[in-house]
């Protein structure tokens, strides 16, 4: 008898996986054959997708809302799906793309058109993500060059953050104080008392 199963990834845990879950509540998939996971899909080192494959039998139907969400490794999603396809013997359907149903024409010739769209799109997103990432690159870089700064800004001292130094040093005011009157944490405070002995900075 076939089991459904519906699996559903978001990349962190502050992610909302809701609307990929509303898709196969209306598949009528019971509750407790739906598995989640919450961390990236660089790899199929998931807790939820593991338990979800050891579950797996043949002629089992497994519901993915898209391709992306089962993983984003081209080399390693086709050895996921044909693991899952051929070497268990279920079935995959992708709500998003429903050529990717090997339900459906179950022969020689559905078969390869199934496996090459699969090999197309995988490689394709694989692709885009890999030019999205140049690309990035590229735009840090071009801006680090034109002077722009990326990170949280720096926490700087008061402007009298000099004489206060000069005070410290003649035990007129106490670490504490010091600390307490420049309005910076103990750390950041170090930092700053480093670059301004360095002269590297005038307060």
């Amino acid at each position: 008898m076939m089991t459904i199963y519906g699996y559903l990834r978001v990349s962190s845990v502050d992610q909302n996986e809701n609307r990929q879950l509303d898709s196969m509540k209306e598949l009528e998939i019971p509750e407790g054959n739906i598995y989640i996971d919450k961390q990236s899909g660089k790899d199929f080192n998931r807790k939820a997708y593991k338990s979800l494959v050891e579950r797996l039998q043949a002629g089992d139907l497994l519901y993915i809302a898209s391709l992306d969400r089962l993983g984003r490794s081209y080399s390693d999603t086709i050895k996921q799906w044909q693991h899952i396809t051929k070497d268990i013997g279920a079935d995959i359907r992708v709500l998003d793309m429903p050529l990717l149903d090997t339900t459906l024409h179950k022969d020689l010739l559905g078969t390869f058109i199934s496996d090459l769209v699969l090999q197309i799109l995988s490689f394709t997103a694989e692709s885009e993500r890999e030019n999205i990432r140049k690309r990035q690159a590229e735009g840090i870089k071009s801006a680090k060059a034109r002077g722009i700064k990326f990170g949280r800004p720096q926490t700087l001292p008061p402007d009298n953050f000099g004489e206060l130094v000069k005070l410290w040093d003649n035990k007129k005011i106490s670490r504490e104080e010091i600390i307490r009157q420049s309005g910076l944490k103990q750390t950041t405070f170090y930092c700053r008392l480093q670059e301004y002995r360095k002269g590297r900075r005038k307060w």
